[in-house]
């Protein structure tokens, strides 16, 4: 796990690594845009990096805490590929996977301190896992055997939300009432976390959560995963302007990361996160990164994109760029990583094993947690219904 902090030495186990400084921030596929990245997709380096806002951008971690960044990447991905498997075998309803967003995940879920308080979509599997929940909690909600099972007091972590946008108003209520507990102003305060994607940003809710966290300066962090697919629509048909842009316009800084950088998206997380807790109010990041599969296993994605985009991806890959990082700075050797393969197999398998072995719910429980004392109306519609099941006994069907 890192623990380390943007701008901040934190002493390791050997020299610090070869690296290179940049005054600049980086250039996008296409050249549009600039955008913070320490880490190039070749496995090179940054020592630091200035951003457009002018904070300079860094993060000094120990060997081992490089290691648990990658060691977290692999485990998500192979946990995400085995959950996908599963639902292609009739085993989940759904899965919507974050196949080439660990990065974007990774590293700003672990820059959210303990205190802090994150509000997911339906896709942020790589933040649930650094946020200490066990991986099987959302394969139970995509079961249909519960509503997702964790305690979003204890974690921090809020429950999925499948309406789209939503959770950014959610996020935005909870700001306002930490400000108003007193809970800001100090090193050790409590920020919010928001993620959503580029296709929310056009959804109402998200720019409402906007207005009202710009207004009542929240310590709120929205933090847009731009794969640069709203399921089959294209960035450009949702925006003419880079997402980040659109936070000036409401009051509040914005930008833009290599969301294949976990490096990068820790420092960016972890200076946003900080400046919310301080009481500097809302900001927002863009974590430039791509959906390499489905948008859920329902979609068909080469049905909107061409192979040769994928292929452009794949070369940027967050995992291999952290590999080839660890490889010339010879901070991890081939034992390291087939130790790395052999855990996520591992899990992988007890995974499936746990997810086989849940019970089928008997169909009437859905009528159990709708309301915390009931009403009148749940329970006739429970009634009606067990009578309808009822009428199966001793037929053929």
């Amino acid at each position: 796990m890192a623990k380390g902090d943007p701008g901040v030495t934190t002493r390791g186990t050997r020299a610090a690594p070869r690296s290179r400084k940049s005054t600049g921030t980086r250039k996008h596929a296409a050249g549009t845009t600039d955008l913070v990245q320490l880490l190039t997709p070749t496995g090179e380096r940054i020592d630091a990096v200035t951003g457009p806002d002018g904070v300079e951008y860094r993060v000094d971690f120990t060997d081992e805490e490089y290691r648990g960044l990658y060691r977290d990447l692999v485990l998500v991905r192979k946990l995400d590929a085995e959950a996908t498997a599963l639902q292609r075998q009739g085993e989940l309803g759904l899965w919507a996977s974050l196949l080439g967003q660990e990065a974007a995940q990774v590293g700003s879920g672990r820059a959210l301190r303990t205190q802090d308080m994150a509000f997911p979509t339906y896709r942020e599997h790589g933040v649930l896992y650094c946020r200490g929940i066990d991986p099987i909690m959302p394969l139970g909600l995509f079961r249909g055997v519960d509503q997702g099972g964790w305690d979003p007091n204890e974690f921090k972590f809020n429950m999925y939300t499948i309406v789209i946008g939503a959770q950014t108003l959610h996020a935005t209520g909870y700001a306002m009432g930490v400000t108003m507990d007193g809970k800001t102003g100090t090193e050790d305060g409590e920020a919010v976390i928001a993620y959503f994607g580029d296709g929310a940003s056009s959804q109402g809710d998200v720019n409402e959560a906007f207005v009202w966290a710009s207004v009542f300066n929240a310590p709120l962090v929205f933090f847009c995963q731009n794969n640069q697919y709203a399921i089959s629509e294209p960035l450009e048909r949702q925006t003419r302007v880079p997402l980040y842009q659109r936070a000036a316009g409401f009051g509040f800084p914005g930008i833009r990361v290599d969301g294949n950088d976990v490096l990068a998206t820790y420092a960016v997380t972890r200076h946003a996160l900080d400046n919310a807790r301080l009481g500097q109010g809302p900001s927002m990041i863009e974590a430039y990164t791509y959906r390499m599969g489905a948008h859920t296993t329902s979609d068909d994605p080469t049905r909107y994109r061409i192979a040769s985009e994928v292929e452009a991806w794949q070369a940027k890959d967050p995992i291999a760029r952290m590999k080839a990082f660890l490889e010339q700075q010879q901070i991890a050797d081939e034992g390291f990583f087939a130790e790395i393969d052999e855990q996520a197999r591992t899990e992988a398998v007890d995974l499936r094993e746990r997810v086989l072995a849940m019970p089928d719910p008997e169909p009437v429980t859905m009528f159990d947690h709708v309301y915390p004392t009931g009403s009148p109306e749940l329970d006739a519609q429970r009634a009606q219904f067990t009578r309808y099941l009822d009428s199966f006994e001793g037929s053929a069907h």
